[in-house]
């Protein structure tokens, strides 16, 4: 028994021999499924809260995330129960993402739109992608998607991980590399060890006129710090995701000069919940034949 939050995943699980799916209402009263349930699939960017439904569900044994960030589920479930994420259905739109907020802040998109809106012609020269070097801070599907999408504008990646390998630097290195890039974008999962990376020290090393991208969790940042930074006017950034989240209307972020700020969108298109569930059924068809997902975050098992 799979609890399932939307149609479309019903839909897909009916495919998968041994299963069935029960669409749930997150916010209300779960159906008598629920009492048998060894999986449950929660909404995408689900809050919190829903972590509570946990309690509710006496036979699970998995726990099948719709999105690539496990940060709230870790460390949060019972010692029996497993988690398993969806690497790999929104690299490619969230890179797209990347390359967009990149091409609008080196041609000036939001300035022009403004000045469309003012109807006034502020023809001049602007920046341009090409010949940019981009450090890619995250090692894993978002950094692929993200390489080969900019590989076509001639700019120079260079890629930071966890742990250095072949074609990857390791985290220690990423202060070091700062200085020699013009673009850091940061694309790791919110952990312990990532949480506040982006610090006053780390904006420090970046040089003048740099651009932040962050693609990753608005609490791999420090906000203040980043307000800050951008006040002097020598950063630029451009964000996807923020601490708080939702940003409240009356945060400084909001006003800071050269942000481009986007809420939370870089994974929502058309096909990113067929893409999810793409993966949810593979995660839980192994769970059926009694394999631990190729997903696996925290093994339960």
């Amino acid at each position: 028994m799979v609890l399932v939050p939307y149609d479309d995943g019903v839909a897909a699980l009916a495919a998968v021999p041994g299963v069935r799916a029960v669409r749930y209402d997150p916010d209300g009263l779960l159906p008598p499924e629920a009492a048998t349930a060894q999986v449950l699939v929660p909404p995408f960017l689900a809050s919190t809260r829903v972590v509570d439904l946990v309690e509710q569900l006496p036979e699970l044994r998995l726990v099948q995330l719709l999105t690539a960030g496990a940060e709230n589920w870790v460390g949060r479930l019972p010692a029996n129960v497993a988690l398993s994420d969806c690497r790999g259905a929104h690299g490619g739109a969230t890179a797209e993402w990347i390359v967009a907020v990149l091409l609008a802040v080196y041609r000036e998109l939001p300035g022009f739109v403004r000045s469309q809106d003012a109807r006034r012609w502020d023809q001049h020269l602007t920046d341009e992608l090409a010949g940019k070097r981009v450090l890619l801070v995250g090692a894993g599907d978002l950094a692929e998607n993200t390489g080969r999408r900019l590989a076509p504008f001639e700019v120079t990646t260079t890629v930071v991980g966890r742990r250095a390998r072949d074609g990857v630097h390791g985290i220690a290195d990423v202060h070091a590399l700062l200085p020699d890039h013009d673009v850091a974008v940061l694309m790791v999962p919110l952990t312990d060890e990532t949480r506040g990376l982006v610090d006053a020290r780390f904006l420090a090393a970046m040089p003048d006129g740099a651009l932040l991208v962050n693609a990753a969790r608005g609490p791999v940042v420090d906000t203040d710090a980043l307000t800050r930074e951008l006040r002097t006017g020598r950063l630029r950034a451009a964000v996807d995701v923020t601490d708080p989240e939702p940003l409240p209307a009356d945060h400084p972020l909001w006003t800071a000069p050269g942000l481009l700020l986007t809420p939370h969108v870089g994974g929502s298109v058309p096909g990113g919940m067929r893409r999810a569930f793409g993966v949810v059924v593979e995660q839980i068809r192994a769970f059926v034949q009694g394999d631990a997902p190729p997903n696996l975050v925290e093994d339960g098992y």
